[in-house]
């Protein structure tokens, strides 16, 4: 969930652009520098992700409106924990996966992106890092990442950020897998290599 200067507004929507729940709009309440990540970011990143996301167990950090998240889910993706310091955006989110009839893969978490990585038990395939661009915290959440283990051997991490920052510090074991950049944005997926998790 990139954001950038903004106003709330009433309603906003975000479309799920791939597999089972393809199409869907899904509305969520706006609010002062939120914007999802952008339909073409979202579907060359799962393009990238297409041999991967098939039963993954991901983590949609700084969720916002849980667009990355509900897209790996759609895209037949086991489980997603949702996390966000905003409960009204959660909240919103669990109104999604009701929707969707797709509670029992999701779960969100009321908290910073660093505190749930400080409790987060082991065992993820996918992990989405994207913070607010100004807010400094896609290193450590990177470093949280890496250091306590989180990730299974061959797991993917995205992170996106302004283009301008440049790339963040590679973690011991990541490989850049993939990287691009579009308008503002710069994005890039990682692979943690077999063998290679210290």
């Amino acid at each position: 969930m990139g954001r950038s200067p903004g106003k709330a507004g009433a309603t906003s929507q975000l479309r799920i652009i791939g597999g089972q729940w393809r199409g869907r709009r899904l509305a969520f309440a706006p609010a002062p520098g939120l914007r999802p990540t952008p339909d073409r970011v979202r579907e060359t990143l799962f393009n990238w992700l297409a041999p991967f996301v098939h039963g993954a167990r991901c983590a949609d950090l700084f969720a916002g409106s849980g667009a990355l998240g509900l897209e790996a889910l759609s895209r037949g993706a086991a489980y997603c924990d949702f996390v966000d310091s905003s409960e009204r955006a959660l909240r919103r989110i669990e109104s999604h996966l009701g929707m969707l009839d797709a509670r029992a893969s999701g779960q969100c978490h009321a908290m910073s992106a660093l505190q749930f990585l400080q409790i987060a038990e082991p065992g993820y395939d996918i992990v989405f890092v994207d913070p607010p661009f100004d807010s400094d915290l896609l290193a450590p959440a990177c470093t949280l990442l890496a250091g306590r283990r989180l990730l299974n051997e061959g797991a993917l991490v995205y992170t996106e950020s302004a283009a301008g920052d440049g790339a963040p510090l590679v973690q011991p074991g990541w490989t850049l897998h993939r990287e691009k950049r579009a308008g503002g944005v710069g994005f890039r997926l990682f692979i943690v290599a077999r063998g290679q998790i210290v």
